[in-house]
């Protein structure tokens, strides 16, 4: 009877905590039925449903390429442990402990957390050669990759916040 009441709260603990877990990582994507901080497969969604789905300001940098102004997103200066996700798909893209300081104004990573998180694409836009950064699985516009970042890559992934979500470590502490 103990034995089996023990049993019973553990799983109780275990079922809520996945629970939780499902709840804080899907919180504001309720709208939204591609968002999945485990799926990676690449999805093909069209701009007009984009548009149905994303707030206005993300649908903007995330679709139409816009970028939000330096020192203004939520997590240019954070330094809390966690993950980074596709704020439009979920898809995980950087850990915290990639994350620097440094003085553009946005959040700034010197490596994806895999190799397929992000792809690559020439922008030539505004009068200026980059490299684009975008979600590997929904392809939406992250920021750009300059080569002046800290070892051991050399790069900044310059990111805009309103393209990112955040999920803090289970022990929320600063770098």
């Amino acid at each position: 009877m103990v034995k089996t009441m023990i049993l019973g709260v553990l799983f109780t603990m275990i079922t809520a905590g996945s629970y939780a877990q499902n709840l804080r990582s899907d919180k504001g994507h309720e709208n939204n039925p591609y968002y999945s901080t485990t799926d990676t497969s690449k999805i093909q969604v069209s701009n007009a449903e984009w548009k149905k789905i994303l707030p206005k300001d993300l649908y903007a940098v995330a679709r139409e390429k816009d970028t939000e102004r330096p020192f203004t997103g939520k997590y240019w200066n954070s330094d809390t442990r966690g993950s980074y996700y596709c704020a439009a798909c979920g898809n995980a893209l950087f850990k915290s402990d990639a994350k620097f300081a440094s003085s553009c104004g946005w959040p700034s990573f010197y490596e994806p957390l895999r190799e397929n998180s992000v792809t690559y694409q020439e922008d030539n836009s505004i009068g200026m050669q980059r490299i684009e950064v975008l979600c590997g699985r929904c392809d939406a516009h992250l920021g750009h990759i300059f080569n002046d970042g800290p070892p051991p890559t050399n790069k900044r992934f310059c990111m805009n916040s309103i393209s990112l979500d955040f999920e803090p470590d289970n022990s929320v502490t600063a770098k």
